[in-house]
């Protein structure tokens, strides 16, 4: 792992040190409630700032502090060096990306190039420190279920980052760990399950027989149990890529929009990126489902509907759905939030014609959409979008320059 990877990228770009720097990277500083995407270590333990926390908690008083906006296209490109660094040693097909700040490697192969475990683990953490001045905290571990126990609940700690967990140590690491959310796969929501069922640590979880957590839980609960006792039979060299059930994009807009014209702009640039994806990955939608949130000043939530449609992937045929269940239900209320999805997915058979549509009119639609999508693809959203989005309300062309969520 990469030691609060955003903000450590943002004290190399300054040559500061890391770990005694106090600088946190933060989206919407100007706003109260900015939030706090990364911040250092000194951050943490002296001003008890962490990841979540927002603008109004920071001690302003303290001018050591540093505020950053972020920058992922940065942190992407720093990560993508990182991985060059990992392919040194490891192959490509041998390391999954688990988060920007997180990978596993299994190096079982790599022992008679670059010698024992804990030499290849030093020599990564070596080369990413004097070529990015980045520290990297390491967990290793029989299969990747260990490794990560090891790595969140113990090297992050240490001064050499670095923590062991195998199979033979399981009764104590695993079993004793107090806290079910400090597991890897136990949210709040499971938790709280599992403490009704009187579990509160790992060593409980342990004990609990099979039949018992999987008539509970289902597969979670025989997962759950697994993990108990550290086993964990995944590959990294075999990678499952499921078949999305749906795609979807959603946004919390700046401010209340009273007009429902400029609401149906948005909506009309959020279902031309959807409609991108689903042609990029040659699959149709047969439903559609649109949630609207009206502002925190409205008597009123919002709504949330849905419509069966013929099967398309196409921008020009589901714009118009959308636009009908908007102005079906909307309600004249200020709109803060937009969301939308289509589902029942199914792969790309061949286009279906109705009976009275102009065929050569259709083609045309289909020919131009990929065109469309080719010249996006390679130059950007914005390279090509409708007057529209240059409209009082239309938030396509800011959010092109953003990755993430975030401005590049």
């Amino acid at each position: 792992m990469l030691n609060r990877f955003f903000a450590s990228v943002e004290c190399v770009k300054r040559r500061l040190n890391p770990l005694e720097a106090y600088l946190v990277v933060m989206s919407n500083a100007e706003r109260a409630g900015g939030l706090v995407l990364a911040a250092t270590p000194k951050m943490k333990s002296v001003h008890h700032i962490k990841t979540g926390s927002r603008m109004y908690e920071l001690p302003t008083w303290d001018e050591r502090i540093i505020i950053a906006p972020p920058r992922m296209k940065l942190y992407l490109k720093v990560n993508a060096m990182i991985q060059a660094i990992f392919r040194r040693y490891v192959p490509a097909e041998f390391i999954h990306v688990y988060s920007i700040d997180e990978c596993f490697l299994d190096i079982t192969g790599s022992h008679l190039l670059f010698g024992s475990t804990d030499e290849i683990v030093r020599k990564i953490q070596r080369d990413i420190l004097e070529e990015l001045r980045l520290y990297v905290t390491v967990g290793i571990g029989d299969n990747p279920l260990l490794a990560k126990l090891a790595l969140d609940n113990v090297a992050k700690n240490r001064p050499d980052g670095i923590a062991e967990w195998r199979y033979e140590d399981v009764p104590e690491t695993i079993w004793k760990i107090k806290h079910l959310e400090d597991v890897c796969g136990i949210g709040h929501r499971t938790a709280a399950h599992l403490k009704r069922m009187g579990i509160f640590s790992m060593y409980q979880l342990s004990q609990t027989p099979l039949p018992v957590l999987k008539s509970a839980m289902g597969v979670i609960g025989e997962q759950l149990y697994y993990h108990a006792h550290g086993l964990d039979y995944s590959r990294l060299n075999e990678k499952y890529v499921p078949v999305n059930k749906s795609y979807g994009k959603s946004q919390i807009l700046e401010k209340d929009y009273h007009i429902p014209a400029e609401v149906e702009i948005v909506i009309r640039e959020m279902v031309e990126e959807v409609a991108m994806r689903l042609r990029q990955n040659h699959v149709d939608t047969s439903v559609i489902h649109l949630s609207i949130g009206y502002s925190k000043y409205s008597i009123k939530k919002g709504f949330s509907h849905q419509a069966k449609i013929p099967s398309t992937n196409s921008s020009h045929t589901l714009i118009p759905y959308f636009l009908e269940l908007f102005r079906r239900y909307d309600e004249r209320e200020p709109v803060r939030s937009i969301a939308i999805s289509c589902g029942k997915i199914t792969l790309k058979a061949g286009l279906q014609l109705n009976l009275f549509e102009d065929v050569n009119r259709t083609l045309n639609h289909e020919q131009l959409e990929v065109t469309v999508d080719k010249i996006r693809m390679r130059y950007g959203f914005k390279s090509l979008m409708h007057a529209s989005s240059l409209l009082t309300g239309a938030t396509g062309l800011k959010r092109s320059e953003m990755v993430g969520g975030h401005k590049g």
